[in-house]
């Protein structure tokens, strides 16, 4: 799939996507994913429904969604580079996310975030009303 606004697109064509660029975010700069390995990067993307955000050829942007198109999906490694944010890109990102076709019957849509709440909220995502419910098991 594939959307287009002005000098931007977002794609989920993986062949497309330039995981230099993506593994230096992940890796460097995001704090969820600290020194993640490229080939964990490439092949957590190889097996979720990933979106790429490019200006002209240049991947500026990322997500994905972990999911089995049925009933459940994972939002996760959701960002803008730094130079071009505060332009509405990861608005736009998120809108072309929520609109894919593999995506619009599923059950539930879960992530995890520590300042984003505000642009999640406004694609209906809110605190979950069970958190008791909720459990994890984190490996370092």
């Amino acid at each position: 799939m594939e959307w287009t606004k002005n000098a931007y697109r977002v794609t989920t064509d993986i062949e497309r996507f330039d995981f230099d660029v993506v593994h230096r975010y992940l890796s460097e700069v995001a704090y969820w994913s600290p020194g993640i390995a490229r080939e964990k990067v490439e092949r957590a993307a190889r097996h979720s429904l990933a979106f790429g955000l490019f200006h002209g050829d240049a991947q500026i942007g990322y997500a994905r969604m972990i999911t089995d198109t049925a009933t459940f999906a994972y939002l996760a490694d959701v960002f803008v580079l730094p130079e071009h944010q505060g332009a509405g890109l990861g608005t736009w990102m998120m809108e072309c996310v929520m609109a894919h076709p593999e995506l619009q019957a599923l059950r539930r849509m879960m992530l995890v975030t520590s300042g984003a709440h505000g642009l999640y909220a406004r694609f209906g995502f809110k605190a979950s009303a069970h958190p008791e419910r909720i459990m994890e098991k984190v490996r370092v």
